[in-house]
């Protein structure tokens, strides 16, 4: 007998499950014997304690199942079945997650060290004042109010189907990113509360970079309606870019947010051209908006 159990000991000493980081695959442990409840203590006593333990373990794996809403709540499958696979599923993750949360922390960590501007007195604080304004350069307001006075001092009709598109592509694009941002609701990289000019502009969060989206769709808009030479070409492609940048060095974006915010401009663009409004449709949104104008006046 003294043998056996010596060797049982042993075994549990020497099996792997018995570590404290896997204590939930086995069963919960039982209470450690009283002081004055040796091998030849009191039987009935004895017995009574045992079947106590048991009902309250028993008790206790329950309620962590109806808490879980586990198998024991359901009548299903028993604990020594489940509370394994979900141990093995914390402990071993899968590729997706680990490559998902990986590149998460290389976005964040990448983007806050980009934020050279993002501190009145940080490291870029010299370019801080010529960042902020290529920033505002692709800002909704400028772009709105600019592509209202130019339709109102329009005299062709060709601009001012030019001029429509555009004004519709510009609340296409402020309405679009506005409403992922509200559903994303992804902070920047610094945390950063909105200004006023943000809040106008419904501009409140990081994902996606509503500057670099409205850059690429009006850099591309421009291309693809006007006649630019090349150098002009090249500068408007070059600003485009430089303003997703700048976003970044203020500490405002992830660099994944300017990147989805880039494919989205292009999105935006291409919807915008395969459902152009005609010269006569032009001319009768821009009667409404007149009379309306009229009216209110």
């Amino acid at each position: 007998m003294p043998g056996s159990q010596a060797r049982s000991r042993a075994r549990d000493r020497n099996n792997v499950l018995n570590r404290p980081e896997f204590m939930s695959l086995n069963q919960p442990p039982r209470r450690e014997q009283g002081p004055g409840e040796g091998r030849g203590g009191g039987g009935p006593k004895r017995a009574t304690f045992r079947q106590q333990s048991q009902q309250e373990d028993t008790g206790l794996r329950g309620s962590r199942d109806s808490s879980e809403g586990g198998p024991a709540a359901d009548g299903g499958v028993k604990d020594g079945s489940r509370w394994p696979e979900q141990d093995c599923m914390q402990l071993n993750p899968s590729f997706r997650g680990i490559a998902i949360n990986s590149l998460l922390a290389i976005d964040i960590s990448l983007s806050k060290r980009l934020g050279v501007c993002a501190r009145p007195h940080g490291p870029g604080a010299p370019l801080r004042s010529m960042v902020t304004l290529l920033a505002l350069s692709g800002h909704a307001l400028p772009w709105l109010f600019g592509t209202l006075i130019c339709l109102w001092r329009s005299n062709t009709l060709a601009g001012q189907e030019v001029l429509v598109n555009l004004l519709l592509a510009l609340i296409l694009d402020l309405m679009t990113v506005a409403g992922m941002q509200k559903l994303v609701k992804r902070r920047g990289p610094w945390d950063f509360p909105p200004g006023l000019l943000d809040y106008i502009a419904m501009d409140t969060y990081s994902f996606p970079a509503a500057h670099a989206s409205r850059a690429v769709m009006v850099s591309k808009f421009l291309l693809n309606h006007l006649v630019l030479a090349v150098p002009l070409r090249i500068l408007l492609y070059l600003w485009a870019f430089l303003v997703g940048v700048s976003r970044v060095l203020l500490g405002k974006h992830h660099l994944s947010d300017v990147g989805c915010g880039f494919a989205l401009g292009f999105l935006h663009f291409t919807l915008v051209e395969s459902v152009w409004l005609d010269s006569a449709t032009c001319q009768t949104l821009i009667s409404i908006g007149t009379l309306r104008w009229t009216l209110l006046v």
